[in-house]
């Protein structure tokens, strides 16, 4: 039987490489529905996991509108008919002093992209999910463990998918449905550059030191093997795994390797 999953985010980074990786590994019994806004990169990404023997359908769509999720699954199950896995994967990062901000619309553009997306697109799919026993993903991040300085706006929104996920694993526990967290370190992608600014304009530039960001490849690879797995969550860098457990014990040292994760010159905009 062909499994269905669905990722969203999916025309560049994380999301996309993660389709390419079960294009080559399933071939042929993979089908994969691409959601993500920019059509003619997900086309692209389309393209490539066709040649590796996968079917695909490719939707425009915005996570942060309601009624687009919900057409996402929608045309998933008219495509395939079944829904075996969700990997929530849309997101947007920013970076920022909160004491800059002026207009906090863009936090709440954050929220819907990072947090309700996911939410919308796990209640549209959850019955089908249920149907096939299958498994959920959210991708959060280290952000979503650790307050880091310049991300009060990109925490907040990975800290609630977390907890959101987290609760919806234990209510799931009896439908079969797995939840799998995963929680990227720097990989390197270009979601930063891309990010909100204080005044809501576009980053440009990373805040973060990337000097050891990790290969989007490997992060892929370790996302798809906790989701093989139904693991309950991957915590993927050493440092990230260390710094879960300091912050119990040693919760200055956290805010001390915080800090040091962003950029001297950056610190202080």
């Amino acid at each position: 039987m062909t499994r269905v999953v669905v990722i969203t985010g999916a025309s560049d980074g994380i999301g996309a490489e993660m389709a390419r990786q079960l294009a080559a590994r399933e071939g042929a019994q993979v089908a994969l529905v691409l959601g993500a806004r920019g059509a003619p990169l997900l086309d692209t990404v389309a393209g490539q996991c066709q040649a590796l023997g996968a079917q695909t359908l490719s939707v425009a769509f915005d996570a942060a509108i309601q009624e687009d999720c919900r057409r996402l699954i929608r045309a998933a199950m008219t495509r395939f008919g079944r829904i075996d896995v969700l990997i929530n994967n849309a997101g947007r990062s920013a970076h920022a002093l909160f004491e800059e901000v002026d207009d906090l619309g863009w936090y709440e553009e954050l929220m819907r992209v990072n947090l309700w997306g996911s939410v919308w697109c796990t209640q549209a799919a959850l019955p089908h999910l249920k149907d096939s026993r299958g498994s959920i993903v959210a991708v959060s991040s280290l952000a979503g463990l650790v307050g880091v300085p310049g991300r009060t706006a990109y925490c907040a929104t990975k800290f609630a998918l977390s907890g959101f996920f987290e609760a919806l694993r234990v209510e799931l526990a009896p439908s079969g449905v797995s939840v799998t967290v995963a929680y990227p370190g720097v990989v390197a992608t270009r979601i930063r550059q891309r990010g909100f600014k204080a005044r809501g304009e576009e980053a440009g530039v990373s805040a973060l030191k990337e000097e050891k960001a990790m290969p989007v490849e490997e992060c892929a690879r370790l996302i798809l093997a906790a989701l093989a797995r139904r693991q309950r969550e991957v915590v993927m860098t050493a440092p990230g795994k260390l710094g879960r457990w300091l912050k119990l014990i040693a919760p200055g040292v956290v805010d001390r390797m915080a800090r040091n994760a962003v950029k001297d010159d950056l610190q202080a905009q």
